[in-house]
């Protein structure tokens, strides 16, 4: 049954491609023309784009698929995105399930282009059932692993995603070669202060818990620095209508902790943060997982750094 969907949406993406000329844009981040551009990139998720912007400097175009604000678990492509990437020279995406909708397009594309997966460049790590977390398992087959695809949210992985994409980078064009590597070691550096802060910010923290009232897509960020954390959901469950039972928990652990702020994540409605806010007193702090932003927020220069040491501050208070 799977394999004939594949194949439906495989001959979808196919009979697309014959409509490209009267289909308009999508909101996707189209690359400026650059005279002296080299490499053409196409990116997936946020990170994706942001890495290879910094990285890639002068010498690359880097286009981003998935438009600022969109899911990209339930993110529709389009023909021009087929086109796009048929014409890049490097695909760099995150990989995993929640992006099986490239799978559909990459299985119809033609074209002579490498391909990165983040989940690829670091250790990935099984989604995990969390005591008090609302189960959302069930309809997964027997023997399935699953996998926390937000590897990006470390920043001791961004700087292996950063090299990873480095050194593909000089091997697709060498004489661009300093340049790539130079931005990195810049870029690296840079990440390096951040996780520092993020070290210092835990060791002096009162607290060594954070509880989230939404999904929960940091795992990776969590096991950097140890610590520990309640959620209502996984990171990529697609129900965020919690019971009572799993608002009750977090209720019960911000109570036992004195915890002093919940947190919530970019794009969530906030309304389990605020009955708990309402019912503690505790007071409810964005921390912005990265995997998107708003167009207003791109368009103002907002980066993964500016995100991530945003949420330095955030963690900070949250750990009293």
């Amino acid at each position: 049954m799977v394999c004939m969907k594949r194949l439906a949406l495989a001959l979808l993406a196919a009979a697309l491609l014959l409509t490209l000329a009267g289909c308009g844009a999508n909101g996707t981040i189209a690359a400026n023309e650059k005279s002296d551009t080299v490499v053409n990139i196409v990116t997936t998720l946020f990170p994706a784009y942001d890495f290879a912007r910094v990285i890639g400097g002068e010498r690359c175009a880097v286009t981003l698929l998935v438009p600022p604000g969109a899911e990209s678990h339930s993110y529709e492509p389009t023909p021009q995105d087929v086109l796009r990437i048929e014409n890049c020279d490097l695909l760099f995406a995150n990989g995993g399930e929640s992006e099986e909708w490239l799978e559909t397009l990459l299985s119809g594309a033609e074209g002579d282009f490498s391909a990165l997966y983040m989940l690829d460049c670091v250790q990935a790590l099984e989604e995990e059932e969390k005591e008090g977390m609302q189960d959302l398992h069930e309809e997964a087959e027997e023997g399935e692993i699953e996998y926390d695809e937000h590897v990006w949210t470390s920043p001791r992985n961004a700087m292996e995603i950063c090299r990873t994409l480095c050194r593909t980078l000089c091997s697709l064009d060498p004489d661009g070669a300093a340049l790539y590597r130079t931005n990195c070691e810049n870029y690296c550096a840079q990440l390096e202060e951040l996780d520092a802060a993020f070290r210092r910010i835990v060791a002096s923290g009162r607290l060594d818990c954070v509880i989230f009232a939404d999904r929960f897509p940091v795992r990776y960020f969590v096991e950097e620095y140890g610590l520990d954390y309640y959620a209502a959901f996984p990171g990529c469950a697609d129900d965020t209508e919690p019971s009572a039972r799993t608002v009750a928990f977090l209720i019960d652990r911000v109570r036992e902790q004195a915890v002093p702020a919940v947190f919530y994540i970019e794009y969530s409605n906030q309304k389990m943060a605020d009955v708990i806010c309402e019912d503690t007193g505790c007071k409810k702090l964005l921390f912005h997982s990265c995997h998107t932003l708003s167009a207003e927020d791109l368009e103002n220069g907002a980066s993964y750094l500016s995100l991530m040491w945003a949420n330095c501050e955030r963690i900070r208070e949250a750990l009293g």
